[in-house]
């Protein structure tokens, strides 16, 4: 049977949206709220973050082990990450205990926030913020990220710092949470074997209690320049080189060309970095990607290797830059288009992969795009599409930074 969307929306301005399979042999439920790093104050940075982990501390209802046992008890694959725009709180299920999942994720969507769960935490997250410091390409990236956008809020780091979230109050958090888990800043996307119109009734009993606050995103005036800047490390021993330019934003139809721009240029094999730079033996890593973000968006260029090769290396991958386009082939279109198609139709093959891409889509595009017409979009690519998402973001300015040895 074909996939059906169902859309409705609660008086609180909640949004539920579907794409129901009958033949599908799980179910699954995620809650997408447009939030993250970028939507915090600076003194602030990393509540979001730490807000994932305070759900599954516990609600009025549920203990922090009760959460943890009940999605167990129905064999749930559930988690939940943070990004600079959206968090998101997911399960996949067998159909029978669907409604169980879904009672258990709009549960732990009002958390306790209680004062000792909170300072325990606290030390969970700083551990986990020193646990990223030992990663030479996540300390590169953090530093090089803040360069790129300045004072835009995308240059809020997710984790914070050391000193936002010590500093940070339970007050405080409570009051990021109240403005900005509210349910007109909530979507629920669901996939699978779902009955929309039972998921619907049970999901306004659950919620229709929410508030509305007519939170909006601040958007910051974007400046980039060229830039290049070295860190050095006494614990690294390796060369790690990460270059970011401004690209096409998540709602700009041009993001599909930019895509296959950057596969062509850096994909994990078969692409230019790859045979310039891994066949021959100069780098161990190369790769670049595009990177599409709410009214915003980046290309980013990352290469490692040995520390006498710097120069050398990244001198090729100026090189690649400035020939890609007049070395795009008709071959590079196809064997891209089909990459990029088989990627997504991978991801929506399953009721979770489907469920995450109905969620994100709609929070960034406040639409439902289906998986035909995207594949549709994928395919319409041209090679002059390509060369004109070059021209109009030719990777300048761009954001050069270096970690090298001590």
């Amino acid at each position: 049977m074909a996939v059906t969307f169902e859309h409705a929306e609660l008086e609180n301005g909640l949004t539920i949206i579907s794409e129901t399979d009958p033949s599908a042999h799980t179910s699954a439920c995620g809650f997408f709220v447009r939030t993250g790093a970028r939507d915090e104050a600076p003194a602030q940075m990393g509540v979001s973050h730490f807000l994932e982990h305070m759900m599954f501390k516990g609600t009025n209802r549920r203990s922090a082990d009760d959460v943890n046992r009940e999605f167990d008890e129905i064999g749930a694959s559930y988690n939940a990450y943070t990004s600079s725009e959206i968090t998101c709180f997911y399960a996949s299920v067998l159909p029978e205990y669907f409604s169980k999942a879904t009672d258990i994720l709009a549960d732990i969507l009002r958390p306790a926030i209680r004062q000792e769960d909170f300072d325990a935490e606290k030390g969970v997250i700083l551990e986990e913020i020193a646990m990223y410091k030992d990663n030479p390409f996540w300390v590169l990236y953090e530093e090089t990220i803040a360069r790129h956008y300045g004072a835009h809020r995308m240059a809020h780091r997710v984790l914070g710092f050391d000193e936002t979230v010590t500093d940070l109050k339970r007050d405080e958090m409570q009051a990021y949470f109240d403005n900005r888990y509210s349910a007109d800043n909530t979507i629920v996307a669901l996939a699978g074997r779902v009955d929309f119109e039972a998921a619907t009734k049970q999901i306004t009993q659950l919620c229709a209690g929410w508030k509305r606050t007519n939170v909006e995103r601040e958007y910051d005036a974007l400046s980039i320049d060229d830039e290049a800047f070295v860190m050095r490390d006494e614990k690294v021993n390796r060369a790690y080189l990460l270059g970011l330019a401004e690209a096409p934003p998540a709602d700009d139809d041009r993001r599909y060309a930019a895509a296959m721009l950057g596969k062509v240029l850096g994909d994990s094999d078969n692409s230019r970095l790859y045979w310039s730079l891994i066949e021959t033996g100069l780098a161990d890593e190369a790769q670049a990607a595009y990177d599409p973000h709410d009214k915003v968006g980046d290309y980013y260029v990352y290469a490692s290797c040995r520390p006498d090769r710097v120069d050398e290396v990244w001198e090729i991958v100026e090189r690649e830059l400035r020939s890609l386009v007049d070395s795009l082939e008709e071959s590079d279109l196809e064997k891209m288009r089909n990459k990029i198609a088989t990627g997504v139709t991978l991801a929506g093959e399953r009721p979770g992969g489907r469920m995450q891409r109905l969620g994100r889509t709609w929070a960034y595009l406040n639409k439902h795009t289906s998986l035909d017409e995207e594949l549709k979009a994928i395919n319409a690519v041209t090679l002059s599409d390509m060369r004109a998402v070059y021209e109009a973001f030719p990777f300048a300015p761009m954001t050069f930074g270096k970690l090298l040895p001590g």
